[in-house]
């Protein structure tokens, strides 16, 4: 398993210039440690955006949730590879094409318009 040619900054710094587009987030919660970042963008108390990033393994998980349950999200891990959750059933694996981070926080903006 090699690591990912994505650091956990260069993570970071695409997803806040992407949330930046995003109308309606309130705060964003942001914790980095060794080669991962987890946190949340808040849309309000109970609804955020989750999101997680390994650089070791490549995983990658976006996950919207309100009033604790996934309502959609996207993610990527070496078992699965790149899959959706999607509104009409959040709890299937929808095999996807390859995402960025910018392409991922586009699709999560138009969910939450």
């Amino acid at each position: 398993m090699k690591p990912s040619s994505l650091d956990v900054t260069g993570f970071v710094e695409e997803l806040l210039e992407a949330l930046t587009k995003i109308e309606g987030i309130q705060s964003v919660s942001v914790h980095a440690e060794g080669p991962t970042v987890k946190g949340q963008a808040f849309l309000s108390k109970e609804k955020f955006l989750a999101f997680y990033y390994n650089q070791m393994t490549g995983t990658q998980a976006f996950a919207l949730v309100d009033k604790n349950k996934r309502i959609w999200g996207i993610d990527y891990d070496n078992m699965r590879g790149w899959h959706i959750h999607s509104v009409e059933a959040p709890e299937r694996h929808q095999r996807i094409e390859k995402q960025t981070i910018t392409q991922i926080i586009e699709k999560f903006g138009w969910i939450v318009q």
